[in-house]
């Protein structure tokens, strides 16, 4: 498969209703904001769910969460290790690495362990993905949840252990919007191709399939619309900052929170010789 030679934008837009889109660990898990109020998702969970979206299309992945490793590795370590046998070489290293691990390829990786005896490698990826922003601020709510079962051994003289109480946040609606490139001359380092841009954009897509926990109910998470802009060159027709920004999105009502995505209008500034390919998601 031939390697990747225009370089690519994106946007995607996605909705939160009544879900944790991201919790932080340092404020409760509540969902993450900035000072002003507006709803964040880091691009480190991005990508993890990016590279979930691979493995489910059959794609062999570097970084495998715990509760989806399919190959028996217990670390990145010995992932590494059990691929790499023998290669001292950092070229080598790194051309294996890529042709080997899609997400490698794809994001880039910093291999560097304990066992390696002082050997470190580094990859850099052609995809880069903005941590997402809500397009307005956000509203989160707090709910007291209890166990019906008590999950240590209850002290005497209690009817129940401590750990049957606990909290809930969650945001009641966000239109949070995601920004990402692809770099040709760094595609050319890693091979990364034209069907590897392809499974990105499908993983894109379908970002939030298979992704339902207790703070995501299957539905409270849905990719909007996907705007997916190829250029007819390497370096690109346009900065991406500008690409990003032809995406024009504004609540309808400013003096009302937006609280589906009906309240929101969205449009996109036309660029001479750069149309996007626009889908919905899933």
């Amino acid at each position: 498969m031939s390697i990747l030679q225009n370089k690519i934008d994106f946007v995607a837009l996605i909705s939160v209703t009544r879900a944790n889109g991201n919790g932080d660990p340092l404020n409760g898990n509540r969902p993450r904001t900035d000072l002003n109020g507006f709803g964040e998702i880091s691009d480190v969970c991005i990508k993890r769910k990016i590279r979930n979206r691979m493995q489910d299309l059959g794609k062999p992945i570097f970084v495998q969460s715990e509760d989806r490793c399919s190959d028996g590795c217990g670390s990145l370590s010995e992932r590494a290790s059990a691929a790499m046998k023998g290669i001292k070489d950092r070229e080598e290293y790194a051309r294996h690495a890529c042709e080997t691990w899609l997400d490698v390829r794809t994001f880039g990786q910093v291999f560097a362990f304990k066992d390696a005896k002082g050997f470190s490698c580094g990859v850099r990826g052609p995809v880069s993905i903005h941590q997402a922003s809500s397009l307005s601020p956000v509203e989160i709510e707090s709910l007291q949840i209890t166990k019906s079962v008590n999950g240590e051994k209850k002290e005497k003289g209690e009817n129940r252990a401590s750990d049957t109480m606990g909290m809930k946040h969650f945001v009641r609606f966000g239109l949070y919007e995601i920004k990402g490139s692809i770099n040709v001359q760094l595609a050319e380092k890693t091979g990364f191709t034209e069907a590897d841009a392809e499974t990105v954009k499908e993983c894109l897509r379908t970002l939030f399939v298979n992704d339902a926990s207790s703070a995501r109910p299957d539905g409270s998470m849905e990719v909007v619309k996907l705007f997916w802009w190829r250029h007819n060159c390497k370096d690109g027709q346009y900065s991406s900052a500008k690409v990003h920004r032809s995406v024009r999105i504004a609540p309808k009502n400013e003096d009302a929170m937006p609280s589906c995505v009906d309240d929101y209008v969205v449009s996109v500034e036309e660029l001479p010789g750069l149309e996007p390919e626009v889908m919905d998601g899933v």
